[in-house]
């Protein structure tokens, strides 16, 4: 399954986002903290609703995410819900389908909270299910432990960062919490345009290039990388695609895995992102990636655990 992630980069956003959904795509992931982009989504509801009805709309699933501010945690039960009444007016929803908690660190002993008044909005009926977003295994496990029922998680996988496989996928497999991928593409590195490249010395034009070229430099390097990309691009040309389809498609093939979330800018990515659902990696392509990969150094440390450490103070590793 693929789902969108919603940006606001096209001149006719709502349209697109129409046809997204015409095409199969019906689930969109957002944030609170994405500025202008749950009222972006509020406006296309109500579209859909005009154009294809009630019963069409109901098909339209909205993830969004709950990203409290450490500093609000003393008063965050009426923070809590504050931020979700706000979330579903821009929404233009009576219940959010899924609301999607991150939390920024760990240090404070109250980072649990958020996910129990989450939680308790639940029940009331403000909010259909729970997931969160770039937790470790642990914290994960400590919030089940807490009672909150936790629907799915999600994180950065692809076949250039699998910390997910070294401990969080066997626990969501476990405790039955799907695994929602993003970063499948790498910021775009994972794609034909990056074949053949000559390795990057200048900055690059934005963070998320800047943290995926960091991640090909613990893997292995450019070498390796280029190895990679000549393999997928051999198995995209077996199967009539581009790398890009296959690198995402290979995710779906890994164990705990639901879904994919792919960058929905416009139009132009349409074909390519339908395309993912159904492209059928044989055992051989998935044998072929396997044994290059295993070349490749793994990263250290759970899910998301090197950009927390850059957001909490080590700017030796910010990613």
């Amino acid at each position: 399954m693929a789902s969108g992630h919603c940006t606001t980069r096209s001149k006719y956003p709502v349209a697109d986002l129409v046809a997204f959904a015409d095409a199969g795509i019906t689930t969109f992931d957002c944030a609170d903290i994405y500025t202008g982009v749950e009222e972006l989504i509020g406006h296309f509801r109500k579209r859909y609703r005009d154009l294809r009805g009630e019963e069409a709309l109901v098909r339209i699933k909205v993830h969004t995410k709950f990203v409290p501010h450490s500093d609000m945690l003393p008063r965050i039960k009426s923070y809590v819900e504050r931020v979700i009444d706000l979330s579903l007016r821009r929404l233009n929803q009576e219940r959010l389908d899924l609301i999607r908690l991150h939390s920024w660190e760990y240090q404070d002993p109250r980072w649990l909270e958020p996910a129990l008044w989450l939680d308790d909005l639940r029940r009331t009926g403000k909010i259909d299910t729970i997931g969160g977003a770039n937790f470790d295994t642990y914290h994960m496990l400590e919030i089940l432990n807490a009672g909150v029922p936790l629907t799915s998680m999600q994180v950065q996988y692809s076949l250039l960062d699998r910390r997910p496989a070294r401990r969080m996928a066997a626990a969501a497999i476990e405790y039955g919490i799907p695994l929602l991928c993003y970063g499948t593409m790498a910021g775009g590195f994972l794609g034909d345009r990056w074949l053949g490249a000559p390795e990057p010395t200048e900055q690059l034009e934005n963070r998320s290039l800047v943290k995926y070229k960091r991640i090909i430099d613990d893997v292995g390097g450019w070498d390796l990388f280029q190895a990679l990309l000549t393999m997928l691009r051999q198995i995209a040309d077996r199967h009539g695609t581009d790398i890009a389809t296959v690198a995402s498609a290979a995710m779906l093939e890994r164990p705990g895995v639901a879904a994919v979330i792919i960058g929905a800018r416009d139009l132009s990515h349409l074909a390519s992102n339908a395309a993912i659902s159904s492209l059928a990696l044989t055992a051989e392509d998935v044998d072929l990636i396997a044994e290059l990969l295993a070349e490749a150094r793994q990263l250290e440390g759970d899910v998301y655990g090197l950009q927390r450490d850059g957001q909490n103070g080590d700017r030796t590793r910010k990613w």
